[in-house]
Formats: structure tokens, C-alpha cells, sequence
């Protein structure tokens, strides 16, 4: 998952006014310490200072970042000279770096170390923050210098890059009420502040849910089938908590495993209802009202700014291009998934009938179970098998490895790079001619203060200015088994899950997305690029996961040393499409439900009615009272995938096209589609439109049938 959190839109240094009095001189005050953030970082390469910013810096930094945005808006529109392109569309890219230095910082931590205090920092920076983007893209002043530049763009003769910030830096205002009426634009304020907080809230009450339950496992007998590895943990869990006995929690390395693992149905039963019904228990972290609020809100901005609907906003600047070819891709895949996961199921139920299970149909949280069963007896592979090869620091190299011998950069870990927490490693990275390219922080542990799941951020983007190439820092946040202390002289190592493994190498993707850019402008830049293009690189790294070439590169014995045997490889990759129409169904299935709440206007209908009309084409399992998705369906509710889930499936499209490129063209040794892929996709960034990116890459548009193909959906 990609997620950028930074607010950069414009603001300059402010004006130093200075004035001159003939008091007498005050008493000499106690020195305070200086705010962090309003200072140049004297850290390595000016990285954030996590070791000297405190809670109490952010809101006078952002207020000053504000004031100088807004001073900077006053210069542009008040420029006496004619617009142009360097007095207007590079003066307000080029702004807004205090704000941005500011907001990347604070918007990082409250996803990967939160607190009470901050969340309550953030809730009162949003609607400010909303009040300012507003601010600037509702000047009609400035809007009206933008224009006449636009207007003029066919005699300008820009490269494309150029031409391309120029386009978006119009469409900025165009699409975000600069043409509305002065009622219009006051609704939008009111819009736009509105959403923001519903957003933060719906976020933070999932976190809480998350945080908050427990399930407590008292007699030993109801830990039967689990792993050492998973007991272990659920020990030291409990410990941790100053309960006896064994505590599983929703957080992914303890709700997953139990669920794959554990005998105990009826603790299945419990545990699965738990992390499904997140936000949906009518307390205070119900988030029904809240998707009610942001569904209508969407819709009526969407329409204030001429717009069918909110995913005919969103869309019009995507890949796809418009919702109707959204939803038909989305439609003709079920068509493909369906059959495939009808067939899965029917065996998966056979499967489970013949090892225990009672009932007619498979219950959902029987799924995860059986399944690791029936996949053990068809390729004699689990996951107990594969851990000991996937040592999460070897894991971590095989990256840093796979990335070297396509892109030829290097990683050197530094111990001096402040960070949030002690947890978090620090990586310069060196092009392979040794200059410095970013700076690469890793975050790999589940904490009560992270939300969960796994994502790529910025703490700083990449952009000439000044004739300096200033280079990015780069943040890959997941949540991965922690080391457990076994005894006072063993401590097991992280050893990661397959999953986790593909995990690692996708948000790894995003890092070099980032790490690799080499724009000119930073709103241009790295991953700033339409939804449904950001998922390509993550999305690419994953297949090397199978590559055996690329495996035992870095899958060894954590005890032994032992590189992963051929016949381990051959098993990873038969079992590559096991229960593939299943898994392509529920990816599906959620972007389903994210269209039909942003591709018409609201109909009123529960969350329950609305999961209902999906799950009639989806959803192959009897249906369950009391769970839904929609109330932690993070990505589109509090995060930037509304009516943009479907990229996901969109971007395997071009990644399975991708990866037949690399490996026609040799795979790791030959560095033909390596080098087009950093050239064309890498480095490009958003300075194109992300086609003409893709075919001067792959020299054609891209073929859906790989895909099909590699999920076993087509011959």
C-alpha cells in the first residue's frame, strides 16, 4: 500500500520584518529551546530530528508554515510582471516547504506511532490544514495567473515535464472549486473541513478496536494445532499484559496465524467475528454513521464541482479514465474468478468434510484453516515448513540484493539517522556509480501506537531546485511477527510468513519508486502518480518472490545457512495459483463494495444492505450477522483508494505484462528490462501520463492475458 501524507501546496519564507526602538535593554530571559522544525536539521543528510521534536512542536510549526504559504500566495498574485511559467506555476511548486517539512513528519507518526496527545494534535491541525488548501485553491487571483499561463501553453514550448506540471497544476484549481461562486465555494470549505475530521475519526476508531481487544486462552488443550512459534508469542503477549495463560489479539501476526492453525472452531469463530465486526458494534468506534456522512459528503462535493458522482472525480484522472470502464474491467474479472472460486470451494469443502468438519457448507472462518491443511497435502508445503528460510533480516538483504543486480544501488545501514522509534533501522542507499541517492527507513514490528497493515510513505520528496538534486527519505512500515525470547539464552528470530515475505517485497517496490526518482519537481515526482499506475513497481518486486534465481539469493536456514533446496522453489511456485479464483474474488469483492458506494449517488441503504448486493456476486460463504467490511475498510474511508480500490487488480494487469518482459529478457543477469523499467517508470515518476510511461517501457500497451494466465484463471 502507498500512502502520502504530506501537505505541500505552497508557502515561501516569510518576510523578516525588522523594526528599531531605543528602550531600554530588558533583562536577560531563560534561553528556550528552539523549535526544531523552524531551524535548518544539522542531522545526515537533514533527516528529521524524531530525537528533538516534541508534541508540543507541531502546531506553532504548522501555523508558521501556514503563514508563510499564504505570504507566498500574496507575492505571486501581487507580482506586478505578466504571469508565466516561472513566476507563477514554479513559484507556487516551489513553496511550501516548512509545511510540508512539517505536515510529513506529524501525518507519518500518527500512523506508526501514535499517541493520545497526538491523535488530539492532529484532529485539531486537520480542519486548519482543510481551511488553508482551501485558502489557496479557492484565490481567484491566483487561479486567474494559472489560467492565463495555461492558456497561453502551446506557445510555450515546455518538455514534458513541464507541460505536464503546468497541466496539473491548472486541473489543481480546475477540479477543486476555483470556477464555483462564492456559495459554492464556502460549501466546499465546509465539505472539505468536514471530511477530514470524519476521516481521522474513522481511522482512529479502528486503530482503538484493534488495540483494544484481547482474547484470552487459559487451558492449554484449546492452543492445540497452533505453532511453537505462534504459542510463544501469545506467552509473551500475555505476559506483557499481566495476564496468565496465552492472549491473541487482532493485530496480523497473532490474528492470522490463529486462524490458519488453531483447532478450536469455536475460538476461530470467536476471533474471526472480532476483527470483522471492528467498527460495527454500535459504541463509540462505530464507524456506520461515519461512512454514511463521508459516502454523502463525497457525493455532494462531486457534484458541486459538476461531477456525476465522486468516482467520476476520481476517475477522471486515472489510468482507466472513467467509471463505466472501472466497473466493466471489475465485472468482466468476476466473470473469470467466479467459476474458478466455485470450483475451489467445492473442493475445500470436500477436503474439510473428510478431515472433521460437520456442516454442509464451509464457514468463513474455517476457510483460512482448511485451506493450509489441503494446501500441506497437495504440495507438501506450509508455512511452519517455509519459516526457517525467511529470516526477516535476510529477507530485508534479498531486497536490498534484488534491487542491486537490477538497478545496481546499494544499502549501508547507519546507526546515527534519528528515529521514532528505536525499533526502526536506517539505510543510505548509493547508486551504482556511488552517489548518494536517499535515505531508507525500515519499520517491521507491530506496536499498540501503529496501525496495522503495511505501507510506504515520504518524510522527504525528491526535486531539483537550485540546481541541486535533492534526494528523498523513504519509509516502508509493516507489521511482522516480532523475535520472541524463548529463554534466558534464546531469542527466536523474526521469521517471516510467505505472505510477509511478498509483503516486504511490495512495499519495497514503493521504496524504489521513491528512492529511484529523478524529477525535476517534487509534486511530480516518485509515487506521485494515479492510483491505479503507484501499485506497478510494488507489484513487480512481489513476483520476484518466486523467481528461483532471485530466492536463493537470500531464503536461507536461519540455523543451518542452508539455501532454500530446488524442491521447496518448484512447491512455492506450484502452489502459486492455490485457491487463486478464491483470493481474486475477495480482492474483487472489495472493490466492488468501493464503487457502489462512489459510483451513484447514495441510496440510503445500511452498510448491511449494501455488503449484501455485492456478496451475491462475490462472496461464496454463508453470510454471518453482526460483520462487515465497509467499518475498517481502512483504504477507502481513511486513506486515498476511494473509488480507487480496483487498482490493485488494474496494476496486477500491468505487472504480470511487466514481469514476462523481465523475465523474456533474462531475468536478474540481463539488465535490458531493468534498465527501461528504472528509466520509464522509476525515475518518470507522474511527468507523463502513465501509458505513454508504460509503452516506452514495454514498447506496447499492456496484455491482460498474463495475469489471467498467472492466476491460473486462462490456459
Amino acid at each position: 500500500m502507498f500512502t502520502r501524507q504530506r501537505i505541500k501546496q505552497t508557502g515561501v519564507l516569510l518576510a523578516v520584518v525588522t523594526t528599531t526602538t531605543f528602550a531600554q535593554p530588558s533583562p536577560p530571559q531563560p534561553k528556550m529551546p528552539q523549535n526544531p522544525f523552524l531551524v535548518p536539521y544539522s542531522t545526515p543528510h537533514q533527516t528529521a530530528p524524531f530525537d528533538k521534536i516534541s508534541n508540543a512542536d507541531y502546531l506553532p510549526a504548522l501555523k508558521d508554515g501556514m503563514t508563510q504559504g499564504r505570504s507566498d500566495v500574496a507575492t505571486i498574485v501581487n507580482n506586478p510582471a505578466p504571469p508565466t511559467f516561472e513566476n507563477t506555476i514554479i513559484a507556487l511548486e516551489r513553496s511550501g516547504d516548512l509545511l510540508g517539512k512539517v505536515t510529513s513528519v506529524l501525518f507519518n507518526l500518527n500512523s506508526a506511532e501514535t499517541s493520545p496527545e497526538l491523535q488530539k494534535i492532529v484532529k485539531e491541525a486537520s480542519p486548519m490544514l482543510s481551511e488553508y488548501r482551501n485558502d489557496i485553491g479557492l484565490n481567484e487571483k491566483l487561479f486567474a495567473r494559472v489560467k492565463a499561463v495555461y492558456d497561453q501553453r502551446a506557445s510555450l514550448k515546455l518538455n514534458p515535464e513541464s507541460a505536464m506540471l503546468l497541466e496539473k497544476s491548472y486541473k489543481g484549481f480546475a477540479r477543486n472549486g476555483a470556477n464555483l461562486d462564492a456559495k459554492g465555494k464556502e460549501r466546499l470549505r465546509a465539505i472539505d473541513k468536514e471530511l477530514s475530521q470524519l476521516s481521522l475519526q474513522f481511522g482512529e476508531n479502528v486503530l482503538n478496536e484493534t488495540n483494544e481487544y484481547t482474547m484470552l486462552v487459559a487451558d492449554e488443550k484449546d492452543l492445540a494445532g497452533l505453532p511453537d512459534y505462534v504459542r510463544e508469542a501469545a506467552r509473551a503477549t500475555a505476559k506483557q499484559k499481566g495476564k496468565e495463560g496465552w492472549v491473541f489479539t487482532l493485530q496480523a501476526p497473532s490474528y492470522g496465524p490463529f486462524m490458519q492453525y488453531a483447532d478450536n472452531r469455536e475460538l476461530r469463530k470467536k476471533l474471526y467475528m472480532a476483527y470483522n465486526g471492528r467498527g460495527f458494534h454500535g459504541d463509540k468506534n462505530d464507524n456506520s454513521a461515519i461512512i454514511q456522512k463521508i459516502v454523502n459528503l463525497r457525493y455532494d462535493r462531486a457534484t458541486l464541482l459538476g461531477y456525476k458522482t465522486h468516482a467520476d472525480f476520481v476517475l477522471e484522472e486515472s489510468m482507466a479514465g472513467s467509471k463505466d470502464k472501472v466497473q466493466s474491467f471489475l465485472d468482466e474479472l468476476v466473470t473469470y474468478a467466479r467459476p474458478a472460486a466455485e470450483r475451489q470451494l467445492l473442493e475445500l469443502t470436500t477436503y474439510a468434510k473428510a478431515h472433521g468438519l460437520t456442516e454442509d457448507k464451509l464457514q468463513a472462518w474455517d476457510n483460512n484453516y482448511y485451506a493450509e491443511k489441503l494446501k500441506k497435502e497437495k504440495y507438501d508445503l506450509d508455512d511452519e515448513t517455509l519459516k526457517p528460510y525467511f529470516k526477516l533480516e535476510n529477507v530485508l538483504d534479498g531486497a536490498f540484493t534484488v534491487a542491486n543486480k537490477l538497478y545496481g544501488i546499494t544499502f549501508k545501514e547507519r546507526k546515527d539517522i534519528p528515529v521514532y522509534n528505536p525499533e526502526v533501522k536506517t539505510f543510505d542507499v548509493f547508486d551504482k556509480d556511488g552517489k548518494f541517492l536517499a535515505v531508507f527507513y525500515g519499520d517491521y514490528f507491530p506496536r499498540p501506537g501503529k496501525r496495522s497493515g503495511a505501507w510506504m510513505n515520504d518524510i522527504q520528496g525528491q526535486k531539483v531546485e537550485n540546481g541541486e538534486n535533492i534526494r528523498p527519505h523513504i519509509v516502508n512500515v509493516c507489521n511482522f511477527t516480532r523475535p520472541v525470547v524463548v529463554s534466558t539464552t534464546e531469542t527466536k528470530p523474526s521469521l517471516l510468513t510467505f505472505y510477509e515475505v511478498t509483503t516486504l517485497f511490495h512495499e519495497f517496490g514503493h521504496g524504489l519508486h521513491g528512492m529511484l526518482a529523478n524529477g525535476t519537481y517534487e509534486s511530480l515526482s516518485g509515487t506521485s502518480v494515479p492510483r491505479d499506475f503507484v501499485e506497478l513497481p510494488s507489484q513487480v518486486m512481489e513476483n520476484w518472490c518466486y523467481d528461483p534465481e532471485a530466492l536463493k539469493l537470500f531464503a536461507k536456514h536461519y540455523q543451518t545457512g542452508e539455501v532454500i533446496p530446488n524442491e521447496l522453489i518448484e512447491k512455492i511456485r506450484a502452489s502459486q495459483n492455490f485457491l487463486a479464483g478464491m483470493a481474486n474474488l475477495r480482492q474483487l469483492r472489495f472493490g466492488l463494495i468501493d464503487m457502489y458506494y462512489h459510483n451513484q449517488k447514495p441510496t440510503g441503504e445500511t452498510i448491511s444492505q449494501v455488503e449484501s448486493r455485492i456478496d451475491s456476486v462475490t462472496n461464496l460463504f454463508p453470510h454471518v450477522d453482526g460483520i462487515a467490511v465497509s467499518p475498517a475498510f481502512s483504504h477507502i474511508f481513511a486513506g486515498g483508494y476511494s473509488a480507487g480500490y480496483y487498482s490493485y487488480k488494474w496494476s496486477e494487469v500491468l505487472d504480470a505484462d511487466a514481469f514476462e518482459f523481465f523475465k523474456e529478457k533474462g531475468g536478474l543477469e540481463n539488465k535490458t528490462a531493468a534498465d527501461s523499467f528504472r528509466k520509464n517508470v522509476l525515475e518518470k515518476g507522474g511527468s507523463e501520463k502513465p501509458m505513454e510511461l508504460y509503452k516506452k517501457f514495454r514498447g506496447r500497451e499492456p496484455s491482460p492475458k498474463a495475469m489471467l494466465r498467472r492466476s491460473g484463471l486462462i490456459l
